[in-house]
């Protein structure tokens, strides 16, 4: 007696939307236009506040052998048309170096009554960028006088840091470190929402990160290329912080909002800090937006940072280092709080193809009946 044999023609689809439908999900296609819209944030961010740089309002001290020259010399500086300085006299030369150092001032203007140069001190570790365009409008505004200037670099970049911008490279390539390891950690596949334990494993996890991260950065920058001098103690530190911040806050979004939260935190470091952290163009040549949020981001307080470590032998760093250790303590603050919220909720594992609200679902389900061993023995 013939057997039937089962067909191996395959079952007939339902079509080619059917087909769209099963590739591309509707979760897909939220996500993908999110991305769209971040990929357009990101060049409009970007060219936004560097298509065209302005000088504005650069702090710079004015010095003469007689106080009355000074101040009438600063207040015409103050006057120039478009505010490109913030000029405040000061007692003597010494004054004018002291405040350079400690980041008080970007540059100073050392006046000669005797003569007709007068002497231009910049800091070129503070960025190329912000030194030239200290030199384009005092030279401009001297040549308006009579006079000329003779420009001094009382805090060089070094000769393997090319228009000062190492920093701010470095401190890029420890946030891309900092919501890399947090993504993963979070969203790795077989990784489950965190509870109160993952999460403090995975903040533990993510601190030993930072921590190797921030020490093979300051080292590469430091002794292996020999772009930044400064201090590798203080860099490993700073680099561990950078790290840790930029993790922690994406480890919280994705807390709040699931696989959403990593874009969120690219957003925030990527699309709005990256561009206002003062790397190739520092805060007084950016518009007005990007100059006041700069400063509260992660990328922009590490830059700030490491350029005064680097050049100012710290002076100045203490701001920024209290700004990312809030960002430190807010993003795990955020993630303890999200674990706390979710407890009782374990959630599917990532790439199981449940929702994030499923339960768990044992390893090796048997759909006839029992799990595994139990299942098998059960037949």
């Amino acid at each position: 007696m013939n057997q039937p044999t089962q067909s191996t023609e395959p079952a007939p689809s339902g079509g080619f939307l059917a087909e769209i439908k099963d590739a591309v999900t509707a979760r897909a296609a939220v996500l993908v236009l999110g991305v769209l819209a971040l990929q357009l944030a990101f060049i409009t961010s970007y060219i936004g506040a560097f298509h065209h740089p302005r000088p504005s309002e650069i702090p710079i001290a004015v010095t003469a052998p007689l106080a009355p020259v000074a101040e009438r010399s600063a207040d015409q500086l103050g006057t120039l048309p478009g505010k490109p300085l913030d000029p405040h006299a000061v007692k003597d030369e010494a004054a004018a170096r002291r405040q350079i150092e400690n980041r008080d001032v970007d540059g100073a203007l050392i006046i000669d009554p005797a003569g007709k140069t007068d002497r231009l001190l910049v800091a070129g570790g503070a960025g190329a960028a912000l030194s030239q365009a200290l030199e384009q409008v005092v030279g401009l505004a001297e040549k308006a006088q009579g006079r000329t200037v003779r420009v001094t670099d009382v805090a060089p970049s070094a000769a393997g840091d090319g228009r000062g911008l190492s920093s701010f490279y470095l401190v890029v390539g420890w946030c891309v470190g900092g919501y890399l390891c947090a993504a993963i950690l979070a969203i790795s596949a077989g990784a489950r929402p965190a509870n109160i334990h993952r999460a403090v494993i995975r903040l533990a996890a993510l601190l030993l990160y930072s921590i190797a991260a921030g020490l093979l950065g300051a080292v590469i920058a430091g002794p292996v290329l020999d772009a930044l001098p400064g201090s590798i103690a203080a860099l490993w530190g700073l680099g561990t912080l950078v790290v840790f911040a930029v993790g922690s806050i994406t480890l919280a979004f994705q807390g709040v909002a699931g696989v959403v939260g990593i874009g969120l935190a690219i957003l925030l470091v990527v699309v709005f800090g990256n561009p206002s952290a003062g790397g190739a163009y520092p805060y007084p040549l950016l518009p007005p937006f990007w100059r006041a949020i700069g400063p509260a981001l992660p990328p922009g307080a590490g830059t700030y940072a490491a350029r005064s470590i680097t050049y100012f032998k710290g002076n100045g760093a203490g701001g920024p280092m209290l700004v990312l250790a809030a960002w430190a303590v807010a993003g795990s603050a955020v993630t303890l709080a999200c674990a706390v919220f979710r407890r009782g909720r374990s959630g599917a594992a990532v790439g199981s193809g449940l929702p994030d609200d499923s339960p768990s679902v044992p390893r090796f389900a048997d759909t006839e009946g029992g799990t595994g061993a139990e299942g098998a023995g059960a037949r």
